[in-house]
């Protein structure tokens, strides 16, 4: 399996956990929660481009 698969699968885990234990996308959702979101989603974006970039060499 390939590193950008598995990290993948780590954000949607992620994302999941989030959705349903955390309530982030709910009625009542305050500014950190979004930052959490949004930052969870930042650290993909740099994990993938990382991954990729290592996996290319």
């Amino acid at each position: 399996m390939s590193k950008v698969k598995i990290v993948s699968i780590i954000y949607a885990v992620g994302i999941i956990i989030g959705a349903l234990f955390f309530d982030v996308w709910g009625a009542n959702t305050t500014p950190l929660k979004t930052m959490s979101v949004f930052g969870w989603t930042v650290i993909f974006i740099i994990a993938l481009f990382f991954v990729d970039k290592n996996e290319r060499k």
